[in-house]
């Protein structure tokens, strides 16, 4: 098991330690450093791991050169039996009828390593990409879980402040009615103002 994955395990065991929300039975708390820290190693592994299949597609070439090499010995060794066989007439048609035997045997050996090293390779590749995107689709859904807890979580935060803001608002106006406010005396006229 690859680090990645044991890290995807400890975030979803993580999740499933976690506590429900009080009233909740889908909405859970979480430390956030904590799952921070579980996020930032797996994104500093899959680099890694990345670079050990591209490791392992990069030994197709490998693999193809000693097939190559394969192929040309073998077809060295076949040119030199036949010109070891060419010293006669009827040896000579003989070691031409050995040698191309030779060299279609040797041929078709080297294109069936050939065949087998780019066939191995294609799947090495191929394992590597969907291993990788399997990867990356467990780590999306954490991630799109994680986004969707935190929208709920705001989503609660601002009912309840909206809720103690329409307490507040409600109280102003019950006290809005018990102020009252003095008019102002009109104070009588005086003897000069008749």
């Amino acid at each position: 098991m690859s680090r990645i994955e044991q890290l995807i395990d400890e975030i979803e065991e993580y999740i499933d330690s976690c506590k429900y929300q009080p009233l909740s039975t889908t909405k859970i708390l979480v430390n956030k450093e904590e799952l921070e820290e579980l996020l930032v190693e797996l994104r500093l592994r899959v680099p890694d791991e990345i670079k050990q299949y591209q490791k392992i597609i990069s030994n197709q070439e490998a693999i193809l050169n000693e097939a190559r090499t394969q192929a040309d010995t073998m077809v060295a060794e076949a040119t030199a039996q036949t010109n070891e066989l060419v010293n006669e007439h009827e040896i000579m048609q003989k070691a031409y009828a050995q040698a191309n035997a030779v060299v279609e045997d040797a041929t078709a050996q080297a294109q069936a390593i050939v065949d087998k090293a780019v066939d191995d390779a294609n799947n090495i590749r191929q394992g590597s990409i969907q291993y990788t995107d399997d990867m990356l689709r467990s780590l999306q859904a954490i991630i799109n879980h994680t986004m969707e807890e935190s929208r709920g979580r705001m989503d609660a935060f601002i009912s309840s402040l909206q809720s103690s803001y329409d307490i507040v608002s409600s109280n102003r106006q019950e006290l809005a009615g018990g102020i009252v406010k003095e008019e102002p005396v009109n104070e009588a006229p005086t003897g000069e103002q008749k």
